[in-house]
């Protein structure tokens, strides 16, 4: 019987490796930067056409290689980072597999062009599909200049897998992002199809996070700064008041390598506990310090899973260096000098004669006595409330508009599921649910989901009509954002449009706002479109719904009214009523009922 185990060849153990370290476009803009921080690059350019399916060029002006290593850096496990088992351990530069290269020009056609700076000539490799086409002697800038076209060409099945131009693209800033935060002393750029997205100065790690993400974010700046014997911290953390619905904005890097840690993440978001809004996260920008001999690195092929080897320790002392900070900065209470009356502070004067204080107080008082009552027992306003506690017990309900006072006993109407049949009994209960009586029991209506699927129609509808209803802003907004939420507004540019949102490009980062849906209940449109992106990119991973649904589900969130928000009577009916007018009005567009009964049985029995 003929023997069954062989070794594979070369480019096919390579394209193995390729299927781990190479994921999308955005993986080898991570690799190729990382190896020309590593070199000891001052600068570093990414060039992308067409969210890197199409050309990825990364130039540097590090330390360059010589034509033996520049022709050695392509082989599998070749690497100048780590000599044995033992330098595993001690791990102090950002790329040392020896994986990255051979991986790449396996599923890709590369050009390398590199020199020292000490040579005259460098030298050029083409590589396509692992295979060496050509090396040659040229005339080139010191550093090394990759070029990766037509990434997966040879492995169709993965380019078909690969997301649009702007989702890739979309992937391509992450990565730029976390190197260049974890390196504000190197210059940075990035262009992609001929337009500059960043030009990064070398400058301070908080001008730094403020040219990334907006000046916006220099308001919700904190610093955290705490030193020990097991990790030392540093960075900044973000005020509650600016906390976000989605994540996007938090990042941890060990020995100025970027992080995933739900773990480290826990500890951060205990820090805020009681003091973030519902369903938020706050930002933050925080760097560890620590002995490599501590923390493993290679546990994962992207290097971006790290484990620690006195992780609970770290969780305490993460948690208090974030309380620290919260506590010196922003919740400390601060003293109101816009009171009516001004504070007098006494000024001592050295010729001023020194008196004893004196303590006036009333030797006869006696807190039994009838005069000696406290004042504001037993008021006119108690004594109102005595009154309504009596009429409550004496008659049979209130209504709506007459909280606090006795009213007539509630009518018995109905209001049905289809075809509901309206009547003026509506209250509002704390400042969250809808109830009226219906002919089988108690109807509860939630108003912020009732709303969201008003709304959620109705920009379906305008998405089937084409006719979009806007209202025009008395000044066109102009807003800044993050780049790779402008990208994803100008990919659905035109579907705003569509459901009355006026957002046109700005160039550099910015949007115009000159409309926004006249239905919404927000007001304020820069708000409503912050508001729907963050609510926008949470369903992404919802591979079922369409750019459209996304879109109409997303802005009936953001448009919708709020938990805690009183709302009259005549709102609490026309949000009945357009509700049961609604195709299925007893579900939110996210799956959550929208209406409960309570039958007259139940009710009953809770009585009995």
């Amino acid at each position: 019987m003929a023997d069954l185990i062989h070794l594979l060849p070369d480019s096919v153990a390579n394209q193995i490796a390729a299927g781990e370290v190479v994921q999308r476009p955005a993986s080898v803009v991570k690799e190729l930067v990382e190896n020309s921080i590593d070199a000891g690059s001052g600068m570093v350019r990414v060039i992308v056409r067409d969210g890197g399916k199409t050309l990825i060029q990364i130039i540097d002006n590090g330390c360059g290689m010589s034509d033996t290593d520049a022709r050695m850096s392509f082989e599998r496990h070749a690497t100048s980072k780590i000599r044995e088992a033992g330098d595993l351990f001690a791990i102090r530069t950002l790329g040392f597999r020896g994986e990255a290269l051979a991986s790449v020009a396996s599923v890709a056609q590369v050009v390398l062009r590199t020199r020292k700076p000490k040579n005259e000539l460098g030298t050029e490799i083409v590589i396509s599909g692992s295979v060496v086409e050509s090396q040659e002697a040229v005339n080139c800038s010191p550093g090394s200049s990759f070029t990766i076209k037509n990434l997966f060409y040879n492995v169709p099945a993965r380019r078909k897998f690969l997301k649009t131009n702007n989702a890739e693209f979309k992937h391509i800033i992450y990565e730029f992002q976390r190197i260049a935060l974890a390196n504000p002393d190197v210059e940075f750029m990035l262009e992609h199809n001929d337009d500059e997205v960043y030009n990064l100065p070398r400058t301070s790690l908080k001008q730094r996070i403020i040219h990334l993400f907006g000046k916006n974010i220099n308001q919700n700046l904190t610093n955290i700064d705490t030193e020990t014997s097991l990790v030392n911290i540093s960075g900044f953390i973000g005020k509650p008041e600016y906390a976000r619905r989605t994540p996007g904005e938090q990042f941890f890097f060990i020995n100025k390598r970027f992080m995933k840690h739900p773990y480290f993440h826990k500890a951060v978001l205990s820090a805020y506990e009681k003091i973030l809004a519902p369903d938020t996260i706050p930002s933050y920008f925080i760097f560890l310090e620590a002995d490599p001999d501590t923390i493993d690195i290679n546990i994962h092929p992207t290097k971006t899973e790290i484990k620690f080897e006195n992780e609970p320790a770290i969780f305490q002392i993460l948690t208090a260096a974030t309380r620290e900070a919260l506590g010196r900065f922003n919740l400390l209470p601060s003293i109101d000098f816009n009171t009516e009356s001004a504070m007098e502070f006494p000024v001592f004067r050295q010729d001023d004669p020194i008196r004893v204080p004196e303590i006036s107080y009333n030797r006869n008082y006696n807190p039994f006595d009838e005069e000696y009552k406290i004042p504001g027992r037993n008021n006119g306003r108690e004594q109102d409330n005595l009154k309504n506690w009596d009429a409550l017990y004496n008659q049979e309900g209130f209504s709506a508009g007459n909280q606090g006072q006795a009213s007539t006993p509630m009518p018995q109407q109905s209001l049905q599921m289809n075809g509901a049949t309206s009547h003026d009994m509506l209250i509002q209960l704390k400042n969250r649910y809808i109830l009226t009586p219906v002919k089988s029991g108690l109807m509860m209506i939630d108003q912020r989901r009732a709303h969201e699927r008003i709304l959620y129609e109705h920009y379906i509808r305008s998405f089937a009509m084409n006719y979009p209803v806007a209202q025009r802003t008395l000044f066109p907004e102009t807003v800044e954002m993050d780049p790779a939420d402008y990208m994803m507004i100008r990919e659905i540019l035109d579907d705003l449009h569509t459901i009355g949102f006026d957002v046109r490009d700005f160039g550099s980062n910015s949007v115009v706002i000159s409309g926004y849906p006249a239905d919404t209940h927000n007001d304020h449109p820069k708000e409503l479109l912050e508001s729907f992106l963050e609510v926008y990119k949470s369903t992404e991973g919802d591979i079922k719904a369409n750019v459209r649904e996304r879109i109409a589900r997303s802005m009936a969130v953001a448009g919708s009214v709020r938990y805690g928000e009183t709302l009259s009577t005549a709102l609490m009916q026309e949000l009945v009523d357009s509700l049961f007018a609604c195709e299925s009005p007893g579900y939110s567009p996210s799956g959550k009922p929208v209406v409960v009964i309570m039958g007259i049985d139940e009710l009953e029995k809770r009585f009995k």
